[in-house]
């Protein structure tokens, strides 16, 4: 499979080490940037070749990967006009919808709208996928490879639940982040050095989060058991309910989720 990456930024970054030895081969991977620097660290790190804009290797590609910000998506697929046959287009942009995708390239069928998440550095991401009626089912499986390499992956028959999938776990690491910087400036509150802050915030959230994903029951279950009544869990829980933690994470979730849905109308506005 040759694929070929449009950006050459973190995330593109991260599905190159996911998919290179096991989806594609180094020599059958193309990178196309308009940084000299990210494409000489790209190809010093996984042997890529690489270009500062779109050639024959895109128009040889099986899969072309839009890894650019979605300020830059509309001028970036229409460069790439002259060089589309039937490769399968997978876009890893925020708000950007297939439709308009479609739309720019004079109804270009063959698009995945794809997002996933920057836990995927670290193989451990998950990703919404959504696919035009004229995508293929050989070319479904194609997609789902390449982003199941770097983790999770689940396919969506409404792109408009891409926006959610946006909110949740698009965002959601920085959502995780903000509470890991509560815990740490508890413990600096506590007494803990800044080592030992970050060391057992990150720690606790990883092993939570472990054991929510490895157990039978609900997180909700989880919850309860280490909420002894009139104990410390309690105390700290009860203060989160009466500040109403849990209905702003709801709010600031569905935000997050309006807000991709404007910036897909934004966007789509364009010509």
């Amino acid at each position: 499979m040759k694929i070929a990456f449009i950006g050459g930024g973190n995330m593109a970054a991260a599905l190159m080490g996911g998919i290179i030895p096991a989806v594609a081969l180094a020599s059958d991977v193309h990178v196309v940037d308009v940084s000299q620097l990210s494409l000489t660290r790209l190809e010093g790190e996984y042997g890529v070749s690489t270009a500062l804009q779109a050639d024959q290797k895109v128009a040889d590609a099986d899969v072309i990967v839009l890894a650019v910000k979605p300020q830059q998506m509309r001028d970036v697929i229409q460069s790439l006009q002259p060089f589309l046959t039937k490769q399968l287009l997978i876009s890893i942009a925020a708000g950007i919808r297939a439709a308009d995708m479609s739309r720019w390239l004079n109804s270009y069928p063959h698009i995945v709208r794809s997002m996933p998440n920057t836990p995927a550095m670290v193989g451990k991401g998950i990703t919404g996928l959504y696919a035009l009626a004229g995508v293929t089912q050989d070319q479904k499986q194609i997609a789902e490879t390449i982003l199941s390499a770097v983790g999770m992956t689940s396919w969506f028959e409404d792109e408009a639940q891409i926006d959610a999938v946006t909110a949740i776990s698009g965002s959601g690491p920085a959502y995780v982040f903000y509470f890991i910087e509560a815990l740490e400036q508890a413990a600096l509150e506590l007494g803990f050095s800044a080592a030992q802050a970050s060391q057992f915030a990150i720690a606790t959230f990883e092993g939570a989060a472990s054991l929510a994903l490895h157990a039978d029951e609900p997180v909700a279950t989880l919850r309860e058991k280490v909420t002894s009544k009139g104990g410390t869990t309690f105390a700290a829980v009860s203060s989160m309910q009466e500040a109403g933690i849990q209905a702003a994470i709801v709010r600031a979730t569905i935000a997050a989720a309006q807000r991709a849905t404007e910036l897909g109308d934004e966007f789509g506005r364009q010509s």
